[in-house]
């Protein structure tokens, strides 16, 4: 019973517990929201080129992209999300995996219609378009089929020279003094919220013990009551046999008496 009842326990807390690791998981538990954006209007996107479907929105002064369904933004190191460009953003607690395939300087790009050196007749994309068509595009390898992103003349980068340039911009990224802050005060907090998990866990632990050393016990107590069980059943078989050796003796006797008691009476009628 104890053990089931332990067993009870640790599912309700497995089940009510998050558990920290995962990635990408949305926690809003003490961390500040980015502020409002006011827009006139849906914004436009265009699509970045050597990405995999990542569209930016231009007009827009802070860099915002979509990516597979959802908007990102980053504010003061901290990555997050929505499914709205205007509202209902969430704390995304890791670097998303397109961002570093980004070339930083796509704004200058963007002014000058120029993508290192090659005319850039990018094309702009409505949200209500977008919303529409996204998902199939990127099911369809829209852009990918297209091959240059509207970039006359251009061949896109080699899948290594990609991985080099994702590399060395990862660099870049986490030598940002917002994003070293962000990462120092993620791990203090993933620190405090592992303590409790911790005290929980080695408290389960001894009662965990303390339960098996009273199962062993109750063991110990049932194997001995066992063991004097079986010797007083022992006992009580040979009293009973002793007892019916004695009653046959008896029996004899008795039988013997009578048989002695018969004798003359039978002579005296002859």
């Amino acid at each position: 019973m104890k053990k089931l009842l332990l067993g009870t326990i640790l599912l309700a807390l497995a089940i009510a517990v998050p558990v920290p690791t995962m990635a990408g998981v949305n926690v809003n538990v003490g961390i500040a929201l980015p502020p409002p954006i006011t827009f006139r209007a849906a914004p436009d996107v265009i699509v970045m080129p050597d990405t995999d479907d990542v569209y930016v929105a231009p007009d827009v002064d802070v860099d915002m992209y979509f990516w597979n369904g959802y908007w990102w933004r980053n504010w003061e190191g901290r990555w997050y999300r929505s499914h709205y460009y205007n509202r209902g953003w969430g704390y995304y607690n890791t670097v998303p995996t397109f961002y570093f395939d980004i070339d930083p300087g796509w704004r200058g790009y963007y002014r000058n219609h120029d993508w290192y050196g090659h005319r850039w007749n990018y094309e702009r994309i409505h949200h209500d378009q977008l919303q529409r068509n996204w998902n199939t595009w990127r099911r369809d390898r829209h852009w990918e089929r297209q091959g240059t992103w509207g970039i006359q003349g251009y061949k896109p980068r080699p899948q290594q020279e990609r991985q080099e340039l994702r590399h060395q911009r990862e660099e870049q990224y986490h030598k940002r003094p917002e994003v070293q802050q962000h990462e120092q005060q993620r791990q203090q907090r993933d620190q405090q919220e592992q303590q409790p998990g911790k005290k929980q866990m080695k408290q389960q632990k001894q009662q965990g013990q303390q339960d098996q050393q009273q199962e062993k016990k109750q063991m110990k107590q049932q194997k001995q009551q066992d063991q004097q069980d079986q010797q007083q059943g022992k006992k009580q078989m040979k009293q009973q046999k002793q007892q019916d050796q004695q009653d046959k003796q008896q029996q004899k006797k008795q039988a013997g008496q009578e048989d002695d008691n018969k004798g003359p009476d039978n002579k005296d009628q002859r």
